[in-house]
Parts: C-alpha cells; sequence; structure tokens
C-alpha cells in the first residue's frame, strides 16, 4: 500500500503528500524499519516524537501524531491524526487488507476463565469441522493446532501483530479464529478494528487497577468487545452482565449455576479425571463429559458451547468436542496423581476469587491434604489482593507457602509480610515463607505425601520471572517435574 492510499484509509484529507511503498507500521522506534510508518504516542514515560531522527535513519517513510511539540520540525512527512492509538490499529488494519473481515472470529473477555474458554471454543469449533486459529496469553494457533509464541518484544501483542497474525490465518485457510481481549487490548485499542461476529463474557472482578483506577473503568473497557459484536454470549451468574443486555446485535445466556439462561448445567458430577454434567440448551438436552479438573469449568464450557453453536456447531459435534478436550497449558495442568504421588496442579489463579475457586474446587476430590503455593506481582500491580490472597490460601488449603511472583520494583519481603498478615488476621491453616520460588516449590512438593494434593497457583504458562534487576525465563511445570522426581514419601510419614 502506498502512503496517499493509507492516508485516505485513515480519512485524512492531505495534499502534497509524498507516495512512497509503506511496508509496515509501529509506534516502537526499535522496531521500525525501510518501508514503515512510525506512530508517535504519547506515553506515560515516552513521547514518540522524541524518536523521529531515529526512526528516519531506521528508514521510516513517514509519521503519524496527534500534533508536533512546539519547535520540533519533523524531518519525515508528518500526518497529524485526532487519536495516535486509532491510528496504529487503523493503519495496521487497512495494511493488512482488513483480514478479520474474511473470517469469523469469536472475541473472550473477562477477570478469570479466559484463556480456558478461548481454547474451548477453538477446539470446538475445530470438532465442528472449522479451521479455527487462536490468539491467547499462551499464545497463538494457525489451523495446524501448533502452538507458536510471539518473540519476547511482542510479549502483549500490539495491533500491528494482531492484525498481521490474523492475516497469517487467512492465508494458511482458516475459517474462524478465537481472540482472548484484554482490558489492557480493549484500553489500549490492540484489537481495534477486528470485526468481532462474537463476543463471550465471562465474569468480572477486581485486577488490574494500577491500570484502569476503579473497577468501573475496569468493566467500562472490557464492555467495548460486547458493543462491538453482532452477538454477545453473556453469563447471567455474573452481576454486570444486567449492564451488558442490549449492547450487541444478538445474545445468548448461559449459567452453571442454576439461573435462567439459554444454555444450563444441572447434575454435575465432579471426579478426579473430571466432569459431568446435563446440558439444556436451543439444541436440545444432552450429557457431557469435559476431562478437565474444576467445577468452575463447567461455567467454560457453556460458554465455549454457546459461542460455538453460534458459528454452526450441532449438539453431536460439541459432545465430541467436550469429551476430546485436553485442557489449556498452565491452567489447572495435572503432573502427577497416582498412588504412590502426590497429586501436582500447576494453574495461572492469582486473583483471590480464581484462587477460592481453585482450592474449593480441589478439595472435593483431595482425600488427603491440600497445600497451596502462592505469590502476590510487585510494581504498580493492585497491592489490595495480596492480603486477600494471603487470607483465602491458609484458609482454604491445610498449608500454604507464600513466595515470589514477578516482584519488580517493590521489595519482595514487603509482598510477602502482606501475604502473612491476611493468612494471620483471616486464614484458619498454617503457612510458610520461602521467598526463592524454585526453592518453594521443592520444599512443598518434598513435604507432601501420597494421597495429598498441591496447587502451584500464580505463573501458569508464563515463561519468566521479574525480580527486582533481572528477568529470569521460568517454566513452572519442569521446575515441579524436577521436584517430583526427587520426591520420596517424607519421613515419619
Amino acid at each position: 500500500m502506498r502512503l496517499q492510499a493509507l492516508a485516505a484509509a485513515l480519512n485524512l484529507s492531505l495534499t502534497d503528500l509524498p507516495d512512497p511503498q509503506v511496508r509496515g507500521v509501529t509506534h516502537n522506534a526499535d522496531w521500525a524499519g525501510p518501508g514503515d510508518v512510525f506512530v508517535a504516542i504519547r506515553g506515560a514515560r515516552f513521547d514518540g516524537h522524541n524518536f523521529l531522527q531515529e526512526v528516519q535513519r531506521a528508514g521510516a517513510v513517514a509519521v503519524l501524531g496527534e500534533g508536533l511539540p512546539d519547535g520540533l520540525v519533523s524531518p519525515l512527512p508528518y500526518l497529524r491524526v485526532p487519536d495516535a492509538r486509532a491510528a496504529l490499529a487503523d493503519a495496521a488494519a487497512a495494511l493488512a487488507d482488513h483480514p478479520s473481515r474474511a473470517l469469523r472470529v469469536v472475541g473472550v473477555t473477562g477477570t478469570d476463565g479466559k484463556t480456558t474458554t478461548a481454547w474451548l471454543t477453538r477446539h470446538l469449533l475445530r470438532a465442528a469441522g472449522l479451521k479455527t486459529g487462536l490468539l491467547s496469553t499462551v499464545g497463538y494457533e494457525l489451523p495446524d493446532g501448533q502452538l507458536r509464541h510471539f518473540p519476547a518484544h511482542f510479549t502483549t501483542p500490539e495491533a500491528p501483530q494482531v492484525q498481521r497474525t490474523l492475516r497469517e490465518l487467512v492465508t494458511a485457510g482458516a475459517d474462524a479464529a478465537v481472540l482472548e481481549a484484554s482490558s489492557h487490548a480493549l484500553a489500549l485499542d490492540r484489537v481495534r478494528g477486528v470485526d468481532w461476529a462474537v463476543a463471550v463474557w465471562t465474569h468480572l472482578s477486581r485486577e488490574h487497577l494500577d491500570f484502569h483506577g476503579t473497577v468501573e473503568n475496569y468493566f467500562t473497557e472490557k464492555r467495548k468487545l460486547v458493543e462491538r459484536a453482532r452477538h454477545a454470549v453473556l453469563n447471567a451468574d455474573d452481576p454486570w452482565t444486567v449492564r451488558l443486555t442490549g449492547l450487541a446485535g444478538g445474545e445468548t445466556t448461559y449459567s452453571a449455576e442454576g439461573e435462567q439462561a439459554d444454555w444450563s448445567a444441572s447434575e454435575v458430577e465432579e471426579g478426579v479425571n473430571g466432569l459431568t454434567f446435563r446440558v439444556t440448551s436451543p439444541l436440545g438436552e444432552f450429557r457431557a463429559n469435559l476431562p478437565m479438573i474444576g467445577r468452575f469449568n463447567v461455567a467454560n464450557a457453556l460458554a465455549g458451547m454457546a459461542a460455538a453453536a453460534q458459528l454452526g456447531a450441532t449438539a453431536e459435534q460439541l459432545i465430541a468436542g467436550l469429551a476430546s478436550f485436553r485442557g489449556v497449558p498452565g491452567r489447572m495442568e495435572l503432573l502427577a496423581a497416582g498412588e504412590d504421588l502426590p497429586r501436582v496442579i500447576v494453574d495461572f489463579a492469582h486473583t483471590p476469587p480464581s484462587l477460592e475457586k481453585a482450592l474449593a474446587t480441589l478439595r472435593t476430590t483431595t482425600p488427603g491434604r491440600l497445600w497451596v503455593l502462592i505469590g502476590s506481582a510487585g510494581g504498580p500491580r493492585d497491592p489490595g489482593k495480596r492480603a486477600p490472597l494471603g487470607e483465602v490460601a491458609s484458609r482454604l488449603a491445610d498449608h500454604a507457602v507464600f513466595t515470589e511472583e514477578d516482584c519488580r520494583d517493590t521489595p519482595l519481603d514487603d509482598i510477602l509480610r502482606e501475604m502473612e498478615r491476611g493468612a494471620r488476621e483471616g486464614g484458619q491453616g498454617t503457612f510458610t515463607t520461602i521467598p526463592d520460588r524454585a526453592e518453594a516449590i521443592a520444599w512443598i512438593i518434598g513435604q507432601a505425601r501420597s494421597g495429598d494434593t498441591v496447587l502451584l497457583a500464580g505463573k501458569g504458562p508464563e515463561d519468566t520471572l521479574e525480580r527486582a534487576h533481572e528477568t529470569l525465563p521460568w517454566d513452572e511445570v519442569a521446575v515441579a517435574r524436577a521436584a517430583l522426581a526427587a520426591w520420596s514419601t517424607p519421613a515419619g510419614q
């Protein structure tokens, strides 16, 4: 696409504009290259206008921005836009030729359950015969089913990477795509320009208040997905849903807790190896089997089935799809279970509600003691959940271990003290504090006996561990497996 055509796509009326070929668009000066358009965004710490000389040397052909600072002259053609982030997304979509228009895109948002619901929906659509891609926090997949990861500098994909991946899906022959839509992605226009066929709402609880300020602001950003979708799948069990009704072109409701809804579950049976339940739906009543741990996954399954049905899946396809689902890396991922080993599970639960759900679920299928390892993020992340995490862990587990989890620039001792305070004031169990996460995992698995359950919570599939002055590569599953390999029944037990 040439620059004049891109300007026209952004509804910019400019005269005497040069017309070089545009290769791509970026807002990061380090990523700029020959033929790129650079979007100068004024952020909290940096102003992109300070890097115009740098991007010119890199070969950029033009700049988009909300206006040059006083006294600054751009060395490149400067196109003024009302909103730089919106322009980044719109330019990315135009340069990729709006790939989502050639796909049936399902977006999933909510505080907890996004990843599991997204993976379930992807799996169910594939079981229904649709070639389906996936963009999630765990990674992304083309229709070939191979999990891929964005390069390290794309840990949180920006609009150009989202649009480029959607174009890659179209080129690979995909019929549909499932995207996790986080509040950050919606607030920062990373998924602006995506044509949403279906929006799935899981539920809302306190999270990311360092960024949004209030729960109300958090809800406002997440609501954008429902507002932009042609059809919404809404959780009737979530009190926020009443404020989402009527926003999308059409809607379907679901309930795992007995509320009146289009899709509902009853006769739920939970075993060591999975769930069975009866489904009442617009497709009729049927019995479903889901090989996942956690009663809360019934709600995720209902959401995924309702979304897949909206795209044409039949009851028979949904039944077969659920039965063949093998879970999500780092989401209630079972590493070991048997007469001769403790049951060890890795899960991403990192908020008080999600941790409570995970522990309550595991309690019902644990013949022995229930152990949990948990930390809390530092930096500017919401510090108000640290004490509640300690309270939940100590109250619901027989023994809790408090450890590090991306402390960043917050002293780890401060985080751990808050978790300990929550455990002392509201917990009923005992706890141990071991700052080093690898040492903590080795200790907790070493203390468990056969018949016990050990939940390693908070990190899930994340591949880094952030400390004050370093970021380490991290693999929670590998660390846990090493501890299991060294496991033996503790002396005297």
